[in-house]
């Protein structure tokens, strides 16, 4: 998998030492970022893994950006590109050669884009939590994969509440991407299920040969 990340890196960084058990199912060949110096970036660099920064502000268009960010992953090879923390949207370009899934700290469909945490509170509601899905053209709109729920409490803000609800993404991230790369998966409609159709396997192979 390519990890993209926008700032400190810490669910890469579990990703990381979850692929350092060889039961795992996958690992890690590069960390991607859209901004110089981030935390996340020297952390991989450590870890002695690849990595590879498209600043964004370096280019007058979107389109352009996601074509760059789109061939410096495909140098990669990767079998799932995994947005975590990254905070720009993929186009096209990205998500059409490349299967991939983003981590949001809410119980999607509710709460979608960047201020998810600040907007549950704002909004009232007594349950909020994380969701893991597929990337699609739209803002935290593709399929989804699996969700777990965090209490809001009575004395939360932002911050608080954000905290605990990244500890249990942390989780929930590292979980879903090694089923993912265990068992494979199926998407029908937005159902998403694990395990490998006879029909998901050839598409994967073709995939593969075609990159």
């Amino acid at each position: 998998m390519v990890v993209l990340i926008s700032g400190t890196g810490s669910n890469m960084a579990a990703l990381l030492e979850a692929s350092r058990d060889p039961g795992y199912g996958a690992g890690v060949v590069a960390v991607g970022s859209d901004r110089k110096g981030t935390r996340g970036i020297e952390l991989a660099e450590e870890a002695g893994v690849p990595t590879f920064v498209v600043p964004f502000r370096d280019y007058t268009d979107r389109s352009l950006w996601n074509a760059a960010m789109a061939e410096r992953i495909s140098e990669h090879r990767p079998d799932l590109v995994v947005s975590a923390g990254f905070m720009r949207i993929l186009g096209p370009a990205v998500i059409g050669s490349h299967p991939a899934v983003n981590i949001h700290p809410a119980l999607l469909p509710s709460f979608p884009g960047a201020h998810a945490v600040r907007d549950a509170l704002a909004h009232g509601v007594r349950i909020t939590g994380t969701t893991i899905h597929f990337l699609d053209e739209g803002v935290d709109s593709g399929p989804i994969i699996d969700q777990v729920a965090v209490p809001v409490e009575d004395d939360d803000d932002e911050s608080s509440l954000h905290e605990r609800i990244k500890g249990v993404e942390r989780r929930m991230l590292v979980d879903t991407v090694g089923r993912l790369a265990r068992e494979g998966w199926t998407i029908d409609g937005r159902q998403v299920r694990f395990g490998r159709t006879e029909q998901s396997v050839a598409d994967a192979t073709d995939t593969k040969e075609n990159r």
